[in-house]
């Protein structure tokens, strides 16, 4: 119990005072020891206050430090990797005796060369730590040239040869250098300079919301719905004062929410050490297909076949804990709702994970719908023991719950298809094409309404003597919704494309261009580059601005922009007339040429390998506009070197979305000493 509240503690303080952290770097040299037997050294230098662990950890303790040699048949390993003494002591946090290093530790491998000169590559994955918190567990990628005179000693993430710097590879790769791009004095008549704060907010919103209502449907299944009444209950009727009872129900209903938050923080810490790794996750092929595969099974828990429940050891320890009494023995009674209750909110969390992943918010949407989930699942135990006489007019348990939970289930089917299409569009397979999409999603949608009209059963339904007309209403509401999805077939004559379905579908079907009949690489057939620099040479050579549009296979926000906005005739023709277009994609998966592939620096600290165009325009995209999300849009001039206004992401409004079209193409045509704060 004292684990678990020490990690509550760890938690709630790195949610309050997170901040990027890299207290540990590295260095790889070699040493030679005979004639064909080195020592690969790897040296690690820690900052003062900080520790990393030893190669061999106790189960249940930190994470080791561990580095992984890549297999290469022109060397072989001779032995274990040897590491300094170290001070070993007992750590309170883990309960257990530790090896520890710190500020400088090395670590030697020998080996046997079996090639005259060769670059041999690894990682070392390490968790640090100091007295407040710990890191989570961190792979840096190291390199060591043999002999050591052929490669600069320190070859990982200070080194000349093998980190190019900024201005040679931003040179290498986009063809222009972070200095030359110039930025521009925004006036009052520019775009609002709170415009993407204000959107992010209404976008933590819209996310809060989303989550209150998955809250709100949890309520309503057969996990939760009858511990209300018997919760309140407890708390209102047990001997001591009505007023103490009312407080324990309102902690009660704040520990649910904190539960909930709680299993955001882990995303946090993995978003301040890498600020693309929530949306390499997101785009990542593997783990979309697992979500596939995950929802599937979700929705077939919700139909009855089976039972999703955790282990029960977790709830009876939960459940002991709970006899410690006061605010410890409240906060275990919430945490054994939620764990006892997860056969019926696993699959709606589950939902709002994937959701958030997939967004361009990463993990303070995650929180955000969190937030919401948890605000709805704990308000009604303090609001009925606030208002004990409102428990009366609750409905009665029964099989209506269950219809809750199938319907609940039709929807994670439908939205193991969007997983499995992101999938599809970002490796291009050609599976889930817009119209296999529109096929799939109408024939689960008119099951459902066949359900709800009482035409197919399930293991748990009970038998329906009559349709009520909540249900009759619900089929007829899902029957047009069937409507609306055929809709999409119709023709949109202007851009030889279907007509986008728009609304709250745009970006959970694929793209329209992503079609078997009309097929197009560029949204609504728009003449597109998806090249930065055959884009900035065609720009100049037909001398017109450039809008780059900072996009993604998997990004729904980016579908929304082209199928809601772009598609209006005003935009559609300033776009396709006034501007070139270059769309470049952060989550492609297409290998990058070899000579591309390069160690670059972050922003934020720290190098990282380019292995595909993704990561190409994500580190663009990074380092010269400070940005990671998407959709993003900046308007750049026929140079390619000179930003024209503000940039901006997603913009919901057409008509500010066309002032700011229109603003930058007008300064297109101004002199360039009006527009930038340059000297003359």
């Amino acid at each position: 119990m004292k684990k678990i509240v020490l990690l509550y503690l760890l938690f709630i303080s790195t949610i309050s005072f997170s901040q990027i952290h890299n207290p540990v770097k590295w260095e790889t040299s070699t040493k030679k020891i005979s004639e064909k037997e080195y020592y690969l050294v790897t040296k690690a230098t820690i900052e003062k206050g900080w520790k990393i662990y030893g190669q061999d950890i106790p189960k249940n303790g930190p994470n080791p430090t561990t580095i992984t040699f890549t297999p290469n048949e022109n060397y072989e390993l001779i032995g274990k990797t040897i590491e300094e003494k170290g001070t070993t002591s007992f750590d309170e946090t883990f309960k257990m005796n530790i090896k520890y290093f710190k500020e400088e530790v090395l670590f030697k491998q020998k080996i046997k060369l079996l090639k005259d000169k060769l670059i041999i590559d690894a990682e070392v994955e390490f968790m640090a730590c100091d007295d407040k918190q710990c890191l989570p567990p961190t792979l840096e990628p190291l390199s060591f040239g043999v002999p050591s005179n052929e490669i600069k000693e320190n070859s990982t993430a200070n080194s000349e040869k093998e980190v190019m710097s900024d201005e040679d590879a931003n040179l290498l790769l986009y063809g222009i250098s972070k200095n030359d791009l110039q930025q521009p004095i925004v006036d009052a008549n520019s775009v609002n300079q709170n415009e993407t704060k204000e959107t992010e907010e209404k976008t933590l919103f819209n996310i809060f919301i989303l989550g209150f209502l998955g809250g709100l449907l949890a309520l309503l299944t057969p996990c939760v719905f009858p511990m209300i009444p018997l919760s309140v209950s407890f708390f209102t009727k047990q001997g001591q004062s009505k007023k103490k009872g009312v407080y324990n129900a309102i902690l009660y209903g704040f520990f649910i929410l904190a539960v909930y938050l709680l299993l955001s923080v882990p995303f946090h810490l993995l978003d301040s050490i890498n600020p693309d790794i929530l949306n390499e996750i997101s785009t990542d092929v593997r783990l979309n297909i697992i979500f596939f595969v995950i929802f599937i099974f979700f929705a077939g828990s919700f139909f009855g076949f089976y039972e999703l429940t955790l282990p029960s050891s977790w709830t009876n320890k939960t459940t002991e804990a709970e006899s410690s009494g006061g605010i410890i023995g409240i906060f275990f009674m919430a945490l054994t709702l939620a764990i006892v209750s997860f056969s019926c909110t696993g699959p709606i969390l589950g939902s709002l994970l994937a959701g958030s992943l997939s967004s361009d918010g990463g993990a303070w949407q995650l929180t955000s719908g969190m937030a919401g989930f948890g605000v709805a699942l704990g308000l009604p135990f303090t609001l009925f023991a606030l208002f004990p006489n409102m428990l009366k007019s609750l409905p009665r348990s029964g099989g209506w719950m269950n219809t809750v939970k199938v319907v609940l289930g039709f929807l994670e089917l439908a939205l193991a298809f969007k997983f499995l299409s992101n999938a599809d569009l970002v490796k291009n397979w050609g599976i889930l094409k817009f119209e296999t999409f529109l096929v799939i999603w109408i024939i689960i949608f008119a099951g459902l309404a066949l359900y709800l009209l009482g035409k197919i059963k399930f293991p748990h339904d009970s038998k329906i003597q009559k349709l009520s007309f909540l249900r009759i209403g619900f089929g007829i509401l899902v029957i047009s919704f069937v409507i609306y999805l055929a809709s999409g077939f119709r023709k949109n004559e202007d851009t030889g494309t279907y007509k986008p379905l728009g609304g709250i579908l745009s970006g959970l079907t694929p793209p329209v261009t992503y079609s078997i009949f009309n097929s197009n690489k560029c949204p609504n057939n728009l003449n597109c580059f998806k090249d930065l620099k055959e884009g900035l040479a065609y720009a100049k050579k037909v001398n017109k601005p450039i809008i780059l549009d900072f996009s993604g296979y998997a990004c729904v926000n980016c579908r929304k922009m082209e199928e809601d906005v772009w598609t209006n005739k005003k935009i559609d023709n300033v776009l396709r007339n006034d501007f070139v277009l270059i769309s470049l994609y952060v989550d492609d998966k297409k290998e990058l040429p070899k000579e591309e592939q390069i160690l670059v620096n972050r922003i934020n600290g720290g190098t990282r390998k380019l292995e595909n165009y993704g990561h190409k325009w994500s580190h663009f995209q990074t380092i010269f506009f400070q940005q990671n999300s998407q959709p993003f849009y900046v308007l750049l001039d026929s140079d390619g070197k000179q930003i024209l206004n503000k940039p901006i992401g997603y913009t919901s409004d057409v008509n500010e979305y066309l002032i700011w079209l229109n603003n930058g193409k007008e300064k297109a045509k101004t002199p360039l000493k009006t527009i930038f704060n340059t000297p003359n």
